[in-house]
């Protein structure tokens, strides 16, 4: 097993990892530089697993924080432009629904050669 495949093991083992990249703290590139040292050393890796997985569980601050930042104004102006839009694909399909209905009515019989449309 090469080196990089030994290290996607080693990362599969230990999903926590990812907290570390996410905040900014490490990079991929440093784990595997790591890892191509130490191995699996337990005094290298400790301060990095040890950190506990809180992504999935949001607290009131940072629910309020998301909150204020949201520029309702803008949403308003995305969510006018959509629904034009729908109007806009609704009318088309209805116009081609009920077009296609009023062109085929039935048999017709064809026009005299020698008949003009104002005879």
């Amino acid at each position: 097993m090469t080196k990089l495949e030994e290290f996607k093991e080693f990362a599969k083992l230990h999903p926590e990892l990812i907290n570390s990249i996410k905040d900014n703290s490490m990079t991929l590139q440093k784990f595997y530089e790591l890892y191509d040292i130490y191995k699996d050393d337990e005094n290298v890796w400790k301060p990095y697993l040890n950190k506990k997985e809180d992504n999935n569980h949001l607290n009131i601050n940072e629910i309020s924080n998301i909150v204020k930042n949201i520029d309702s104004s803008k949403i308003q102006k995305h969510l006018s432009t959509a629904q034009k839009a729908l109007n806009f694909l609704g009318d088309i399909t209805s116009k081609s629904n009920t077009s296609s209905v009023d062109v085929v009515k039935g048999p017709t019989t064809p026009r005299p050669i020698n008949k003009f449309y104002g005879d």
